[in-house]
């Protein structure tokens, strides 16, 4: 069957499962949006700009398992997409994007808007390629998917020609990729039990992507059935129920101190899915470079990664589902003398997630803390929680409690203005459940212009905005270095309540405790019944810059050591 190059290339999307596309249109794909026309089975979401297009490919796959799709237009398109390609290549996430590229006949001309993708993604991506010949779409496209999905999860880029994509070919489907993960052998499970064995004060730490809702219980029951307190990596605190009582915090920034001295004093670290890296690591003080003090067993997806900082002393190569079945069916290690430890952990964590000190000052008028607590308490308990970045998300990390699988949807690559994407692409794939954004003043404008496509595609998503007038992480760090030198940290705002309400949102302004509930019940309802994005904000004390200190604080202890 003879087919035009972008009908192959739609057919192969939906050989490969694809439901949701996201993108900003472009001249260099119009063959390809053309196709898109006649496609059954294949939602194609239209954003503002294209870091939503990637970050919402992202959170999708995050959220479904599956890898995203995204397609930008050549240059701008592909410059202004990038970052969230560089998240999903740091999260370990699946995700294709398609770039249109000028036609072959005008290449290494630099003509109109024309980059070298193979160079300029490079670094970014497990593989970046070009497809010039129509009966090769197949064949590239599942190459995409396979590389996207196996090992350790990540982004491909292919880039489209536009003369290519007006071409025809006489060319069959390929099949449906097959991810392909490791699995432990017999003797790497024997070992893990008799070094467990032989441990006094051991310690999982979860992390990475992955994983199934089949690979988490099993993961709870050997916790359960061996007494060990579990822990989750930055941004991973939904891999294990946070009421559960092995649960003991996240590993991550801001970390609880006793759970960081755990960290270190662990004589066995059994570290499953997580990169080990900056974030989680403490800046790679928590574990010692090259060689931990702790007996380390570190499970990763990639073999590129194991060994990367760390050597441990086991590597394992394997998918979190694999892994995680032979541990429960491991037989438990018989009267675990941690198992008060166990105890004592979690006592400390629910300590560290009650309210903290009234800051160092006089009470706040808003307080964050019971703002988490009464919005946890009024919200589903399968509620997805987004973020981006800014110390703002502390709130989110520190506070909220993740009971299930796939409800929290954050960039471990720090992306600003990740949040809202985010929220929006949760809610089109699931609309029967709560999505909420926490997202900082600064966070928020970055990608504020997606409230256009929440509106667009009906996504009643829930957005806190914690405005306090400033890049706040940024002016926290400025303050301990160089204190009391403010500079390019401020900001002006916009009426955020009215900036939703003109996209035909619902928006309402909080300063104070007692304002939130009736603002949230309100927001919530609208939301609901509307299905439109319902916006709060919330006009935070600027010198709240952590639960646990403020920016004059920070300011004279950092005078006071010079």
């Amino acid at each position: 069957m003879i087919r035009r190059a972008a009908r192959i290339l739609v057919d192969q999307l939906q050989v490969h499962g694809v439901d949701h596309v996201f993108c900003v249109p472009g001249e260099s794909y119009l063959a390809v949006l053309d196709a898109f026309y006649d496609a059954h089975g294949i939602r194609l979401i239209v954003n503002r700009h294209e870091s939503g297009s990637t970050f919402m490919a992202d959170a999708y796959a995050k959220l479904t398992g599956r890898p995203g799709v995204a397609f930008v237009t050549r240059g701008p398109g592909a410059t202004n997409g990038s970052i969230g390609v560089h998240t999903a290549f740091q999260d370990s996430t699946p995700l294709l994007l398609l770039v249109g590229q000028v036609g072959n006949d005008f290449v290494e001309r630099e003509a109109f808007q024309e980059i070298d993708y193979r160079r300029m993604f490079g670094q970014m991506t497990k593989w970046v390629a070009q497809i010039d010949r129509a009966d090769r779409i197949p064949e590239f496209i599942a190459r995409a998917f396979q590389v996207a999905t196996s090992g350790r999860p990540g982004p491909v880029v292919l880039a489209l020609p536009e003369d290519l994509l007006e071409d025809s070919a006489d060319v069959e489907d390929a099949a449906c990729h097959q991810p392909v993960q490791s699995a432990p052998t017999d003797a790497q499970i024997g070992d893990i039990r008799r070094l467990l064995a032989q441990s006094r004060s051991p310690l999982v730490l979860l992390g990475g992507t992955g994983w199934t809702d089949a690979a988490c219980d099993n993961l709870r029951r050997f916790a359960e059935t061996n007494h060990l307190p579990v822990a989750c990596a930055f941004r991973y605190q939904d891999l294990f129920d946070n009421r559960h009582p092995n649960y003991i915090g996240d590993v991550g920034i801001g970390i609880n101190p006793k759970l960081a001295q755990r960290v270190r004093e662990a004589d066995l670290l059994l570290a499953i899915g997580p990169r080990l890296g900056e974030m989680t690591t403490g800046g790679y003080s928590l574990l010692s470079v090259p060689r931990p003090e702790q007996t380390l067993i570190h499970v990763h997806q990639g073999t590129e990664e194991l060994g990367r900082v760390y050597q441990a002393q086991m590597l394992i190569a394997s998918g979190m589902p694999q892994l995680a079945v032979r541990l429960a069916a491991m037989t438990p290690v018989e009267s675990p003398s941690w198992r008060a430890a166990t105890v004592e952990a979690r006592t400390e964590y629910e300590a560290w997630q009650s309210q903290a000190p009234v800051y160092g000052r006089e009470k706040a008028r808003l307080d964050l803390w019971q703002v988490v607590q009464m919005l946890q308490a009024t919200v589903p308990a399968d509620t997805v929680v987004t973020n981006g970045a800014g110390n703002f998300s502390t709130w989110a990390h520190r506070y909220w409690r993740y009971g299930v699988l796939r409800t929290q949807l954050a960039p471990t690559a720090g992306s600003m203005g990740y949040g809202l994407p985010a929220a929006i692409a949760a809610k089109l794939v699931a609309p029967g459940r709560t999505v909420v954004a926490f997202a900082g003043d600064g966070d928020f404008l970055m990608t504020a212009q997606e409230l256009a496509t929440a509106v667009m595609y009906e996504a009643g998503v829930l957005i806190l905005v914690f405005n306090n007038g400033m890049y706040g992480t940024i002016r926290m760090h400025q303050e301990r270095h160089h204190p009391a030198r403010v500079i390019g940290t401020d900001l002006v705002n916009p009426r955020f309540d009215l900036l939703a309400q003109s996209f035909g949102g619902f928006g309402a302004v909080v300063e104070s405790s007692e304002q939130f509930g009736p603002a949230l019940r309100d927001a919530l309802a609208f939301a609901r019944e509307r299905k439109l994005p319902a916006l709060i904000e919330l006009r935070t004390d600027e010198q709240i810059i952590t639960p646990g200190t403020t920016l004059s604080a920070i300011r004279a202890s950092a005078l006071a050591g010079r």
